[in-house]
């Protein structure tokens, strides 16, 4: 389970939070405002997220031809909000 820390107590507990994570496997969000602002992962689990993104990305197809920038910046657009209602979910 990754449990959610301060920014506060990153910075008064650090050297006990790399600990954790590297010695541990322990995972956290870190917090500010109670929004999440980054992640402190181990190594290992950073490095099986961007194997695991390099692979969709090459088993996605590809376009057979390039798309207009109106019709990109409306597929961007959509993806956003689609994003920003999963969110909310």
């Amino acid at each position: 389970m990754t449990e959610r820390i301060t920014t506060l107590e990153v910075r008064e507990r650090l050297g006990d939070y790399l600990n954790r994570v590297a010695l541990r496997h322990d995972q956290f969000i870190i917090e500010r405002k109670g929004k999440p602002l980054a992640a402190m992962v181990p190594v290992e689990k950073l490095v099986e997220l961007e194997r695991a993104a390099r692979e969709r990305l090459r088993s996605t197809p590809r376009p057979r031809r390039a798309i207009a920038q109106a019709d990109a910046d409306r597929l961007a657009n959509e993806a956003k909000h689609q994003a920003r209602t999963q969110k909310r979910s």
